[in-house]
């Protein structure tokens, strides 16, 4: 097997690991809580069924590459819901450090070409990479939406806490996307 192909295949086998990394967002039925992995396949099939609404033109391709590989560095440095208690200098040391572990693992072309992409989506300035954030922030809205409060409940969160942790990155790239949601977010509050 070629040099190549060996590191190839060993990221692969490493990304399985983000199907044991468990988030705080439940899935629809409130039966249990999601993966990373079936976050990061919800969060693509989100931004490619919502493209058309995205605030600027986006090339869906990238926008979809960025949701792919956003939270691989989750199976380092774990998950950390935006409502919990963390310190984000501290998560953020850690996923630059897990970025480089698993992107690492990968020939020097691929590893530079998905750095790239995570580093992107974190910046989030581009317009892909804003749009992509904006998706990441609606769909454990929606999930919390569906299943009753979900982790809204969990973590006491209030109104006014959605609207500055979640609702300010939604709005920026899916704003009409968050237009929509917001009475049935209101009405959850009793705002």
């Amino acid at each position: 097997m070629s040099e190549r192909l060996a590191a190839q295949l060993g990221f692969l086998h490493e990304a399985d690991r983000l199907k044991t990394v468990l988030r705080g967002t439940p899935i629809h039925d409130g039966s249990r809580r999601e993966n990373s992995a079936e976050h990061s396949w919800h969060i693509m099939l989100y931004a490619l069924t919502l493209a058309e609404h995205a605030e600027r033109p986006v090339n869906i391709d990238r926008v979809l590459r960025m949701l792919l590989l956003h939270d691989l560095v989750e199976i380092d440095a774990g998950d950390a819901p935006i409502h919990g208690g963390h310190d984000p200098e501290e998560m953020a040391r850690k996923e630059q450090a897990a970025a480089d572990r698993l992107f690492g693992l990968l020939p020097p072309d691929q590893a530079a070409e998905y750095r790239a992409l995570w580093d992107e989506f974190e910046a989030a300035e581009t317009d892909d990479a804003v749009f992509a954030k904006s998706v990441d922030r609606i769909q454990p809205v929606v999930a919390n939406l569906e299943s009753g409060g979900g982790t809204w409940t969990d973590y006491a969160v209030t109104y006014e806490q959605l609207e500055t942790r979640v609702a300010v990155k939604a709005r920026r790239g899916a704003a009409r996307v968050w237009t929509h949601l917001e009475p049935r977010i209101r009405a959850w509050f009793g705002a």
